[in-house]
């Protein structure tokens, strides 16, 4: 029976971990979906990159107060996770306090750790306030209503109760400390939870440890429950921004990619006798399928970046289109693109690992035509999103879709194109009027 706790404790450290495990291959092979994307290129800046935006979160401090609560609930959250692991190795080892013998090292970081938890607590609070009060326009968007709006809501009270729990246990540690409670040596620096200690003057020894284990239990499992609610909630990125960032675009910004097979025919009819090996073999397969309407259409980098999508809206309030009352919402080409990939991850696990069509498609089932024809293609979203996420790219990807694979383009761009075609440019004048407005 004495070691019940610990058997207790390492059995739900493996069920916390397994669950997680099992939704990270889950995440894994959604990813995956999508097609086959070469990013082995230009390494230095992409380390560059992840360094300076997802470890630094340069693009997160634009904006000073929202940045700047951010970071402190970033630092916090990954400093703490010191404390965490000492609280692993007791609750498996059946100790208390095991790096208490690093001393005055050991003082300054429990330190640290509490005006930490003090200050993320007080910025979860102007988020809270922020969301709910205040109401700032990019959080009462429509796509922001329902589950969204619940998860943003969820995430706050589970960091409060999280940093509360954390200081409980301090306060009722060190208040242990000071009746010289046998297992309980005097060990660490607690500038913030002695003041909450003060409620617990009077208590008996029994009573305290009661509340010391009580609030050491929820703490752990709080943070295994929260570990394993990010695959189910926006702040997945709390993972996903450093690959993500990593494999961002690092090519300028207004470069497209262009497809091999429409290249190889420009070419061909260009100068024929450039490259004989252009043209496709008779026996050779047909092209893939031009653009995206579905999930699976997508590369494996857009996927991802659906997956990390934050929420934040910054490429919304960025958006000239949205900014104009068009119906376009960067952010929802993200969430909804996330949306579809995990209905098309449960069909999968529902039919033993093979997708059954189910009738829907990213394309009318999810994103409008109305949304995608709306967008400027200015790359002011990509430019706002503060961990590399691209969501003009999936836009690109289903107007090209529209345009070459349905012949869906909106009546102004094919007389655009017809224009070019037959002028070489995009107005209805031939090459011979373009200087008549000189004489007028």
């Amino acid at each position: 029976m004495e070691y019940l706790p610990n058997i207790i404790f390492a059995i739900a450290l493996a069920i916390g971990f397994g669950f997680f495990a099992k939704n990270v291959r889950k995440l894994s092979r959604n990813i995956k979906l999508g097609r086959h994307v070469d990013i082995s290129d230009n390494k230095p800046q992409r380390w560059k990159n992840m360094a300076r935006i997802a470890l630094g979160q340069t693009k997160m401090i634009v904006r000073p107060i929202a940045g700047l609560m951010h970071v402190i609930v970033y630092v916090g959250f990954v400093i703490i996770n010191i404390e965490v692991l000492e609280i692993i190795i007791d609750g498996l080892l059946g100790t208390h306090r095991i790096f208490a013998p690093l001393g005055s090292v050991y003082d300054f970081l429990i330190g640290a750790f509490e005006v930490l938890a003090l200050l993320v607590i007080v910025a979860v609070i102007v988020f809270w306030l922020r969301r709910n009060i205040v109401k700032l326009k990019r959080f009462i968007k429509p796509e922001m209503q329902g589950w969204p709006k619940k998860d943003g809501n969820l995430i706050l009270y589970i960091e409060l109760v999280l940093m509360m729990l954390f200081l409980t246990m301090n306060a009722s540690d060190f208040q242990l400390q000071q009746l010289g409670a046998a297992h309980y040596d005097k060990a660490g620096a607690f500038p913030v939870s002695q003041f909450i200690a003060s409620l617990f003057e009077g208590m008996s020894i029994s009573g305290l440890i009661l509340i010391e284990r009580a609030a050491w239990w929820l703490h752990i499992l709080g943070i295994l429950f929260f570990l394993n609610y990010l695959y189910y909630s926006k702040h997945l990125h709390i993972l996903l921004a450093f690959p993500n960032t990593y494999y961002g675009k690092v090519k300028p910004q207004g470069e497209f990619n262009n497809v091999e097979a429409v290249t190889n025919e420009v070419k061909l009819m260009l100068d024929p006798s450039a490259d004989p090996f252009a043209a496709p073999a008779e026996d050779s397969e047909e092209p893939e399928k031009f653009g995206a309407s579905d999930v699976q259409d997508l590369n494996w980098v857009q996927l991802l970046n659906a997956y990390t999508c934050t929420e934040c809206g910054r490429c919304t309030s960025e958006c000239p289109a949205n900014q104009t009352g068009k119906k376009l919402s960067p952010r929802k080409i993200m969430m909804d693109t996330r949306d579809r990939l995990e209905e098309v991850g449960k069909n999968i696990d529902a039919n033993n690992g093979v997708f059954v069509p189910d009738g829907k498609q990213l394309l009318d089932d999810y994103i409008t035509k109305e949304e995608l024809w709306a967008c400027t293609t200015c790359n002011a979203c990509v430019e706002a999103c503060p961990v590399s996420i691209d969501p003009l790219s999936i836009i690109v990807e289903m107007r090209r879709y529209l345009v070459m694979e349905q012949s869906a383009a909106p009546t102004e761009l094919n007389n655009m194109m017809s224009n070019i075609e037959n002028n070489g440019a995009p107005w209805p004048y031939s090459q011979m009027d373009r200087l008549n407005w000189v004489d007028e």
